[in-house]
């Protein structure tokens, strides 16, 4: 009996040792992200993240994301009402982060204020693209601009010079040439949208887009398949392309060009902890283990680039990080030049739906593939 006893008690002892063991685990040890992100970025920084918390914190954390365009998985997070399915929310238009504070579908990030600090509040001219939220309650991650691809050689075949501003998407030649994304679907799209109305006006910036769907041949499921069907050269040219999408068709070996024209949309790439995460610990340091140098290597050596000053794109010649910087014309941070912008997200988070209705009534609705 007194063996017994006294193994049931060593068995306790065990219980309770590993109990608190767990409970005083510097993170937990999962993770999940709802993303529009590309799983080309996204399970880079996961792997490497992982592999960060296990010589950090001694903890093996399990991660996975879940892949969802912009709009869509805006209206998931509303529709978990502060019980999410996912701890982070990454990616996207940073007025739709603003909307889901409004909402306390987020919580604050408590970041360290050395990290906090080294991210410059904005960067751009005339309009600020803010690279952090003012209360705490989004960051940028890297800076990545939304640009135009096209096929060299189908270019050459139809007769058109290589495209290097919004207009030239306009050329007749392009009839049918162009491939896009619905600004219901992506945001980078209806980021796009955006620039080209906030560059003419309300009516000649509508009268432009209407002229970019009369030169579409194709307009794509998501975002991401637009560089696809470009590098493909199924058409000639794709219009609100993120740079990074456009490299990693680059690395697949495709023939294809990307270039940013005056006004092209930055993105800072926001991150957010949602309002009821599961795994919140593990969620503030994923966010700061991407905004130290190794997490940022991670961004750089896939065509982005760093979100701070204090960092540059650069490599050995011959790596991913020196093709990244000629495949976007020889830029190496977004802080060594003028950024040119007229994106306003106060007037982007007001007229969010009402373009998206006028996009469905005046472009969906009549076109016809050429």
């Amino acid at each position: 009996m007194r063996k017994i006893a006294l193994t049931v008690l060593v068995m306790v002892l065990v219980a309770l040792a590993s109990g608190a063991a767990l409970a005083q685990a510097p993170i937990e040890s999962e993770l999940v992200l709802i993303t529009p992100v590309s799983k080309f970025i996204h399970d880079a920084a996961l792997k490497a993240f992982a592999d960060y918390a296990r010589e950090r914190y001694g903890v093996t954390v399990k991660t996975s994301g879940l892949p969802a365009g912009t709009p869509v998985a805006y209206g998931r997070i509303v529709e978990w009402k502060g019980k999410p399915e996912a701890d982070i929310f990454w990616g996207g238009e940073s007025a739709l982060f603003e909307k889901l504070a409004d909402q306390r579908l987020l919580q604050k990030l408590e970041l360290s204020r050395e990290l906090w600090d080294s991210i410059p509040p904005a960067i751009g001219k005339p309009k600020p693209i803010h690279l952090k939220d003012k209360d705490g309650y989004w960051v940028g991650t890297a800076l990545e601009p939304y640009g135009l691809v096209y096929h060299p050689r189908r270019i050459q075949r139809l007769g058109v010079p290589e495209p290097k501003d919004w207009d030239d998407l306009l050329n007749p030649k392009l009839k049918g040439e162009v491939a896009q994304c619905a600004p219901t679907r992506s945001s980078s799209s209806n980021a796009t949208y955006e620039v080209i109305l906030s560059m003419y006006g309300e009516d000649k910036g509508w009268e432009w887009l209407r002229k970019l769907a009369a030169n579409t041949g194709h307009f794509t499921a998501r975002s991401r398949d637009v560089p696809t069907v470009v590098a493909k050269g199924e058409y000639a040219a794709g219009f609100a392309v993120p740079s990074y999408m456009a490299f990693e068709e680059k690395l697949a070996g495709f023939d294809l060009k990307f270039v940013a024209p005056r006004n092209a949309f930055v993105t800072p790439e926001p991150m957010a902890i949602l309002a009821g995460a599961r795994n919140p610990r593990a969620a503030r340091a994923f966010i700061e283990f991407l905004l130290t140098e190794r997490g940022q290597m991670v961004f750089m050596e896939r065509g982005l680039f760093p979100i701070t000053p204090k960092y540059k794109v650069q490599g050995s010649p011959g790596s991913t990080a020196e093709l990244a910087v000629q495949f976007t014309g020889g830029l190496r941070s977004y802080f060594d030049t003028e950024v040119s912008n007229v994106y306003d997200e106060g007037i982007a988070a007001k007229r969010s739906e009402a373009l998206k209705i006028r996009f469905r009534s005046e472009i969906e609705a009549v076109w016809k593939k050429p």
